[in-house]
């Protein structure tokens, strides 16, 4: 049976079972067909259901792209640039908010930076976590879970306002550029417990040093 949530009304899309999605048919091209999103019990559904209510405008632009780029070259045994950044972004993405300064070090991969010299100034930063399978990931916590952070300059924090942003700005030339920063979500102060030691950003086999860095591991 569809179940329509209140949140998708508005998008006039509906949850439907995933026996409802015809064999040979890409899951993408349905959505964007029937606005109906074949759902499966499991946690990696269940996340994906929830971002779908939490993220509607984002969610329907992705779909937009995906079945765009299906629609102009099929299915193949190998994703293009565009489509594969899509998939990376819908299963793993990450919105940042925050200081300049956060950013680059992140972007650098200056660990101690990032999380130690700069660590007060995560008081003015916001990451909000977007892919399904990273929240899937995280029901059992690791250290080397990593996201694929993009930066959103919305002027708001709030998250209706952020999902707008974020479904006006995205657009497969650009992400087939892969605008993305590469963190490991648990080294974010207050996200796991002993990441206030400095030592914790020591672990090189997590917090990888760049080439330019060869002999910091974040420590």
């Amino acid at each position: 049976m569809a179940a329509q949530h209140d949140g998708l009304k508005g998008i006039g899309l509906q949850f439907v079972p995933q026996a409802n999605l015809p064999a040979g048919e890409a899951y993408e091209t349905f959505i964007s067909r029937t606005r109906q999103i074949p759902t499966r019990d499991g946690l990696h559904d269940f996340f994906n259901g929830l971002c779908w209510l939490q993220f509607p405008a984002t969610k329907t632009k992705l779909n937009q792209l995906q079945a765009a780029q299906i629609a102009a070259s099929g299915i193949q045994p190998v994703r293009g640039p565009a489509r594969d950044a899509l998939t990376i972004f819908d299963e793993n993405a990450a919105f940042f908010q925050g200081p300049d300064v956060l950013w680059d070090a992140l972007v650098a991969k200056d660990w101690h930076a990032l999380f130690v010299t700069h660590r007060k100034l995560w008081a003015q930063a916001q990451l909000v976590l977007f892919g399904h399978a990273l929240l899937e990931k995280l029901v059992s916590p690791r250290k080397p879970i990593t996201a694929h952070v993009y930066r959103a300059l919305a002027a708001s924090k709030f998250i209706a306002d952020l999902d707008v942003w974020m479904a006006n700005d995205l657009n497969a030339e650009k992400l087939a550029t892969k605008p993305f920063a590469h963190l490991p979500v648990l080294g974010v102060p207050g996200w796991w417990a002993g990441n206030d030691d400095a030592a914790f950003y020591a672990d090189a086999t997590v917090f990888r040093p760049t080439r330019q860095q060869p002999g910091r591991g974040g420590g």
